[in-house]
């Protein structure tokens, strides 16, 4: 082989293998990728939301009841975060809970319909920002401004522009793990806006604080409060919703007012959330 091939052989052979490994890493990922499956009254609203505290913005998705646009009715609202993982497959972190499906049948067997806004988690933000209490390992706390953005800018926003029940009784807020501790804190402080919560899965082993500011902050009687958990979820699960449970109990918190329910066999996932939802729905909005 003459000298000038052989340079040219060992130039072109790395090009040729890197095309050929970006070539099949596009390839797969194009393979991967999950089919959307959000029903077709699931909508992604048209900009994000700023958080202004911390100068970063949210992507909040809307489920609206079937034949919103055909009816003149007001309809309950529920908040709930990590809205990547609600209604489709294609954006959800493991999978989706179901939500518009889950809704959607429920309407058509009991004639209720409700309003979901999910605000998309942030991200490597995440742990911090479902917090209102600080943690040594992931650090400062911002749940406080989340919080803000939901109250003071996403429910304003939905209460203008769609035909909501805006009062506490008709609002709900629910979410899982992190986003289960963050439900938690808001029913307790912001009880003129939320009068009914369903935590799943909740992250108080995020902060001690928890208990101390449910202690400070109880929530009023007429609060419901649907807690819920799986009995593999490991014992520290188990046990720091035994304490809350004591806590309420504790405090008097009308029995008909709060639920806890373990489900067997159930892990910390997707799976059980989803299972799960639309009878926490039923319990706090009494759908018998």
């Amino acid at each position: 082989m003459r000298q000038w091939e052989q340079v040219l052989n060992r130039l072109l052979v790395p090009v040729f293998g890197m095309w050929l490994v970006i070539f099949t890493l596009v390839g797969c990922d194009q393979i991967t990728q999950r089919t959307p499956t959000a029903t077709e009254n699931v909508s992604v609203l048209p900009y994000p939301f700023l958080i202004p505290e911390l100068e970063r913005q949210r992507t909040v998705r809307l489920y609206l009841p079937p034949n919103y646009e055909s009816e003149s009715q007001s309809y309950p609202v529920i908040y709930m975060h990590d809205g990547q993982n609600l209604f489709d497959e294609a954006t959800a972190h493991a999978q989706e809970w179901n939500v518009d499906e889950s809704l959607n049948t429920l309407a058509k067997a009991t004639g209720r319909k409700f309003i979901v806004v999910a605000i998309d988690n942030g991200g490597e933000f995440r742990m911090n920002e479902l917090s209102p209490w600080p943690n040594e390992r992931f650090g400062e706390a911002q749940g406080k401004a989340y919080m803000q953005l939901i109250v003071d800018v996403v429910k304003p926003y939905i209460d203008t522009n769609y035909r909501t029940k805006a009062d506490a009784n008709n609002t709900a807020i629910m979410g899982s793990s992190m986003g289960g501790l963050i439900s938690h804190y808001a029913i307790h402080n912001y009880p003129e806006v939320f009068a009914k919560a369903a935590i799943f899965s909740p992250s108080y082993w995020y902060s001690q604080d928890v208990f101390s500011d449910s202690q400070l902050h109880r929530s009023k009687d007429s609060a419901r409060l649907y807690v819920l958990y799986g009995s593999e979820e490991g014992d520290g699960m188990i046990a720091d919703i035994d304490k809350m449970q004591r806590l309420f109990k504790g405090q008097g918190h009308p029995r008909e007012n709060m639920k806890f329910v373990v489900v067997p066999t159930g892990q910390h996932n997707e799976q059980l959330w989803g299972s799960e939802f639309t009878g926490a729905i039923k319990w706090l909005f009494k759908i018998y």
